[in-house]
């Protein structure tokens, strides 16, 4: 299917720039196909233009434009379904000086991919069993991780309608202008929000770094001395087995004979 962007578009901009295609264009914006202008499909909002757009077959694994969205509104038009050799096709015809593989990129093949993957490594599983029991023990830390912080969500408040959003901290820039997905409002981001909000996220995340590291380090230690000391008691326990092992002389053993003198 092509994907479209649907009314909830906040006019961010940030898909425009991503499209392999040159599919996106801003509401109002006439749109070019074959040296040919075109009257805009949307006047309000971010609009993908369905004859240019390939779902970044032949470029990307998934649509560049729905990965960078921060409010996801860049989905599959379920009027336009297309298969992954329609949309290779149309990639073709609009980049005709350029090159793709067997191999080309596909979001229809990611998922097959994953799937193919364990059933290959099968057959070596049963060999790795037993070296992959003691993984665990050794690799253990911290379950938690924090986002990226160019994907941490900085909640909007609308001034006109009190709503709030969510806006990803890589589309929070000085300038940016963003629209509320309920009333419409304009957001412009300030220099100053994006420096305090940038400010507040990077210490955050360079101490809450720190402390897992420190705690993973003191993890380490601690079971570094737990292995020495359950070799060092490994090896007495043997010593001791060993010494009564021999202490016991085994029934129809041969004596040594006394010394004549003593």
């Amino acid at each position: 299917m092509a994907t479209m962007i649907t009314e909830e578009c906040i006019n961010c901009g940030a898909c425009e720039p991503e499209c392999p295609n040159t599919a996106i264009y801003q509401g109002g914006v006439e749109w070019e196909f074959n040296g040919s202008m075109h009257p805009p499909l949307s006047a309000d909002v971010f609009y993908i233009v369905p004859e240019k757009c390939t779902e970044c077959v032949g470029f990307h694994d998934q649509e560049a434009c729905a990965a960078v969205c921060p409010v996801d509104v860049c989905i599959p038009n379920p009027d336009i379904p297309e298969t992954e050799a329609q949309l290779l096709e149309r990639a073709k015809e609009l980049h005709p000086g350029t090159e793709f593989g067997a191999d080309f990129p596909s979001r229809f093949r990611e998922s097959s991919g994953e799937s193919a993957t364990p059933a290959a490594a099968a057959p070596a599983a049963p060999a790795a069993a037993a070296p992959a029991a003691a993984a665990p023990a050794a690799a253990a830390g911290p379950a938690l991780n924090l986002p990226a912080l160019d994907t941490w969500e900085v909640p909007i408040d609308c001034h006109a309608c009190g709503g709030t959003y969510g806006v990803l901290f890589r589309h929070l820039r000085s300038g940016n202008v963003l629209r509320c997905p309920f009333c419409k409002a304009q957001y412009i981001v300030t220099t100053s929000l994006h420096n305090q909000i940038s400010k507040v996220l990077h210490e955050f995340h360079d101490r809450w770094t720190r402390d897992f590291e420190e705690l993973r380090l003191r993890r380490q230690k601690e079971l570094d001395e737990f292995e020495a000391r359950q070799k060092a008691e490994l090896e007495e326990i043997n010593a001791e087995v060993r010494a009564l092992s021999k202490s016991v002389i085994a029934p129809g053993a041969p004596k040594k004979k006394a010394w004549i003198f003593g």
